[in-house]
């Protein structure tokens, strides 16, 4: 049986829809947002998130960078892997919400008629 807190195929979406309304996150944050977003319920663990990244970013839905943070005007010398959305990734995250609602649409009317 499946975790509740699992994402069941759905991290690329959540990824995609993250960075379309906050561009240039890293993943810790990307973690926290989903988590956050969901109200505690989902979680992305960094074993799958990631892999998805990297994964999305060969695909070109997503670009990355290297920046040095900057905390109080100070370089930290801590460097952190930022990511955003690219135009594939928008076209992407388009189809991905557009599958999202079918299969949720079929699991309501499923769960309707049984």
């Amino acid at each position: 049986m499946p975790k509740p807190d699992s994402l069941q195929g759905s991290l690329d979406l959540l990824v995609l829809k993250i960075l379309s309304r906050r561009p240039r996150l890293h993943g810790y944050a990307i973690m926290s947002a989903i988590k956050d977003c969901s109200g505690d319920v989902l979680r992305a663990e960094e074993g799958s998130l990631y892999p998805a990244l990297h994964r999305m970013e060969e695909a070109g839905w997503i670009r990355a960078q290297w920046i040095t943070r900057i905390v109080s005007g100070k370089d930290t010398g801590r460097r952190a892997r930022i990511y955003e959305l690219t135009p594939a990734g928008q076209k992407q995250l388009a189809a991905e919400e557009s599958r999202w609602q079918a299969v949720t649409s079929a699991v309501n009317r499923v769960l309707r008629t049984v």
